[in-house]
């Protein structure tokens, strides 16, 4: 009997679940229809999983760093990298690595997350070699903070 129950919970809460999308879904289509937002504006129903990230932490420290908090751009001494925009991490040779490393070892540690939001925007992604010392800074500042 009880599991009967449990069976009946999930089918209710997958019926109100789909009422909830479709409610949603007709909002934003009577929006779009009366011109307050363009279906470019809709939210994406699905964000996607970083497999990356090891579930170790109650707020993934990847996320943090690139979830802006602020849309305004600030640069750290470092606009020689806005030509790098647009490449991805895996297309950097090591020298221009070294480049991103020689502006991250020269700012105080508490000024990483900024900069790396900073890039985000900017749409210049990290080399991937330098993003490991990346999270190292920001964990290790996490933790003699939380101290």
């Amino acid at each position: 009997m009880l599991m009967l129950y449990a069976v009946g919970a999930i089918a209710l809460l997958g019926i109100i679940a789909a009422v909830a999308h479709w409610v949603r879904a007709k909002r934003y289509e009577r929006m779009v229809r009366r011109g307050e937002i363009s279906p470019e504006e809709i939210p994406q129903e699905v964000n996607p999983v970083d497999m990356e990230c090891c579930g170790q932490h109650e707020v993934c420290e990847k996320d943090s760093l690139l979830a802006a908090i602020s849309k305004d751009v600030e640069y750290y001494n470092d606009e020689e990298l806005d030509r790098f925009r647009g490449r991805e991490g895996d297309e950097y040779t090591p020298e221009e690595a070294d480049e991103f490393r020689d502006v991250l070892y020269t700012m105080r540690s508490d000024e990483v997350a900024g900069w790396v939001r900073s890039l985000q925007l900017r749409m210049v992604n990290l080399p991937d070699e330098v993003k490991d010392e990346v999270f190292l800074i920001v964990g290790e500042r996490r933790v003699s903070h939380a101290q």
